[in-house]
């Protein structure tokens, strides 16, 4: 599942992955992280659909005080994870909320 989520996130314009931490690796596009990824869950920044999210079982405000501002770490893998495509969807709105206009355009544009 995380490979799978990797990949779409890094099909994004501009997006690429880094590991700013050993064992950690983050989606990026500039030098914004918009995902990042853990073996079990991912933490993604929901401005919108945050409150939703936090529903899904498992699901918590993500730590280290990104959480305050909209950051959602939920479960990828087990019982009540959500459907892949709305994991994709929420990749994709944390994208949008940190990338350049220029680029979310061209994600528009597709």
């Amino acid at each position: 599942m995380q490979a799978n989520l990797l990949d779409f996130a890094l099909g994004l314009p501009g997006a690429w992955s880094d590991e700013p931490w050993e064992g950690d690796v983050v989606a990026k596009v500039g030098r914004k992280i918009f995902v990042f990824f853990g073996e079990r869950h991912i933490s993604v920044k929901l401005p919108e659909s945050g409150p939703v999210a936090l529903g899904v079982p498992g699901a918590s405000p993500t730590g280290y005080g990104l959480g305050r501002h909209g950051w959602v770490t939920v479960p990828i893998k087990g019982q009540g994870a959500p459907a892949v495509g709305v994991l994709h969807d929420w990749v994709e709105e944390s994208y949008r909320t940190v990338a350049p206009k220029k680029l979310v355009a061209e994600l528009d544009a597709r």
